[in-house]
């Protein structure tokens, strides 16, 4: 029996030791020192904070992943903002070499016989 009475005595100090740190809470020194992590409470719920965690994670590269993408998405939209204007101020310079006004000046002065026509196009019929 003697030794009955020395694990109850033993299991009674765990308790004792258990009940002291729990009634010492939670100081800002257990806190830091990492005594927090060794409580009850964090042994049994380590499975959900290691999940919460790798949510957390996941939450921040998912953010940064979409303003990359954003700031990518600007850049591509400035990018064809410029190309749309360019191809208008082409296609602005191209009707104004094309006018006939202009193509007959070129003519001239290039000393051609090639001249404007007077009679207006016919179709010809088979």
């Amino acid at each position: 029996m003697n030794e009955n009475e020395d694990i109850k005595t033993e299991q009674t100090q765990e308790n004792g030791s258990r009940k002291e740190a729990k009634a010492k809470g939670m100081s800002l020194k257990s806190i830091l020192g990492g005594d927090i992590l060794a409580n009850d409470f964090f042994r049994r719920q380590t499975k959900l904070l290691v999940l919460i965690m790798v949510f957390v994670i996941f939450y921040i590269s998912n953010r940064y992943s979409c303003q990359q993408q954003l700031i990518e998405i600007d850049r591509l939209e400035q990018q064809l903002t410029d190309i749309k204007y360019d191809a208008l101020t082409r296609s602005s310079e191209l009707m104004e070499k094309s006018r006939q006004s202009r193509i007959e000046e070129y003519v001239s002065t290039q000393e051609s016989d090639l001249q404007t026509a007077t009679n207006p196009p016919y179709l010809i019929k088979k």
